[in-house]
């Protein structure tokens, strides 16, 4: 059994001063008292949450995304995901961003985990959901305006060749195809 008497105990904020204000984030930057009782001055990262969706077909195949990502400056290689609007949950997100970026609809929706994937400077949560689809049940797509998206059908098998091989390195990504590996393929 674990053993970190401070596991999961919050700090206590003392200071924040905001540096920036947008859309998806906001930049602060606070003086905190951590649950070991030191005192530190932090640059921290508030970011709107968000949803990716492990979406499968019958057949194994899985809704994979490529796309611009001006954080890495380059054409990535993902599955379907973004924020959730206002008063949202994960389950709601999903089956619109599924549809809104691909075109396909989400069936059979269950929440995988929540994942957090640079912690020492953002509060971002991404919420992991597996959908299930039919590849024949398609809608229109609908882009946001700074954005184009390229979807296709990819056998499980290779999107985890990917993973390993390091060609897709998006972190909620690998951390859904590894949990739906670890947990779910065989439910």
């Amino acid at each position: 059994m674990l053993n970190f008497v401070n596991a999961g105990r919050p700090g206590k904020v003392q200071t924040e001063n905001q540096r920036y204000h947008g859309y998806i984030f906001d930049f602060v930057q606070r003086q905190i008292k951590t649950p070991d009782h030191m005192v530190v001055t932090r640059d921290v990262i508030l970011h709107r949450p968000a949803v990716a969706i492990l979406a499968l077909a019958a057949d194994q195949q899985v809704v994979v995304n490529s796309e611009y990502r001006a954080g890495v400056n380059q054409e990535s290689i993902a599955l379907p995901a973004g924020l959730l609007n206002e008063n949202e949950d994960a389950l709601t997100a999903a089956p619109r961003e599924l549809s809104e970026e691909t075109g396909y609809v989400a069936h059979d929706l269950k929440v995988l985990t929540t994942v957090a994937s640079s912690e020492g400077f953002t509060d971002e949560r991404v919420t992991l959901v597996l959908a299930h689809i039919d590849a024949t049940e398609r809608v229109a797509t609908h882009f946001d305006a700074d954005e184009f998206v390229n979807s296709q059908l990819v056998p499980l098998s290779e999107l985890v060749t990917l993973v390993k091989n390091g060609t897709v390195q998006s972190a909620q990504t690998v951390a859904a195809v590894g949990y739906y590996l670890a947990f779910c393929q065989n439910d």
